[in-house]
């Protein structure tokens, strides 16, 4: 999509575009991006993030929309940053994306965000990985902010607990609606961007809704709607990166299912 094919008719700085991140902006789930890097840093151990994987590879294939057992599983996730000030869960996450994340974006993905800016339209991720990391890609691909999960920060130091429920389903069209409220957004003619069948209600919120390497559920929905659909997956790509939900949870649960094992084994005693 050229910035040409973008609505003409209504000043530019009243358009937003709103992009999730994970399979969307990027390859694969961020905040495990993230874990890994933690671990290879030793802030995480080989069973703190087998669990995580596992816990993740539940909830998919669970399908759960309920926020109380998103709010776990990402709380659980982010329980390192306990103790921690906020400049150095910057660093980590400036750190990290460019060691791991930064070869993992969309091409694709990233040129349609480009083509927003160059027509003058605010570009904002909205996504449920943490508001660090969010704000980091955000500013590493050149847009304009994020929208994403908190954490609780008292006196400068992160708690290891959410400030709000994570930033998932519902919570990301509230929070576009938010947004368009304090920029003066007309959402009628505003863009989303997710892979997600999750983010149906971000997708819904705008007037140029559009499904990016979409899961079954939203191609199928994006069909019967009539909207667009852009798969920047290539076939050994999506081998890697795309699996099916089914495959994607039976994959996490298995990782983690290795890496429990593997931390917990110990060299048998010598005779």
């Amino acid at each position: 999509m050229s910035k040409h094919e973008f609505e003409d008719a209504i000043p530019a700085g009243s358009i937003a575009a709103f992009f999730d991140i994970d399979n969307t902006i990027m390859r694969g789930a961020s905040i495990f991006h993230l874990a890994r890097g933690l671990f290879e840093r030793k802030i995480l151990t080989a069973s703190d993030l087998a669990n995580y994987a596992i816990a993740q590879g539940r909830f998919l294939m669970s399908g759960s929309e309920n926020v109380t057992d998103m709010a776990r599983i990402t709380e659980n996730a982010l329980s390192f940053v306990a103790g921690r000030t906020i400049p150095e869960i910057k660093s980590l996450c400036e750190e990290i994306y460019d060691e791991i994340m930064a070869d993992k974006v969309w091409p694709g993905t990233v040129q349609l965000a480009h083509s927003h800016r160059a027509s003058g339209h605010q570009v904002w991720l909205v996504s449920a990985a943490p508001i660090e990391l969010a704000n980091v890609i955000a500013i590493k691909l050149g847009l304009t902010g994020a929208v994403a999960t908190q954490s609780e920060v008292v006196d400068g130091i992160y708690t290891g607990k959410l400030k709000s429920a994570p930033m998932h389903g519902p919570q990301k069209a509230q929070a576009v609606h938010e947004l368009a409220a304090e920029h003066g957004f007309d959402l009628a003619a505003s863009f989303a961007y997710s892979d997600s069948s999750n983010d149906i209600p971000l997708l819904t919120a705008v007037g140029n809704p559009t499904a990016v390497n979409p899961d079954n559920g939203l191609r199928q929905y994006a069909e019967q709607h009539a909207w667009p659909i852009a798969d920047f997956r290539r076939d050994h790509l999506v081998k890697r990166y795309a699996l099916p939900v089914g495959a994607t949870a039976l994959a996490l649960i298995g990782a983690g299912a290795g890496l429990a094992l593997a931390a917990t084994r110990r060299p048998a005693p010598e005779n």
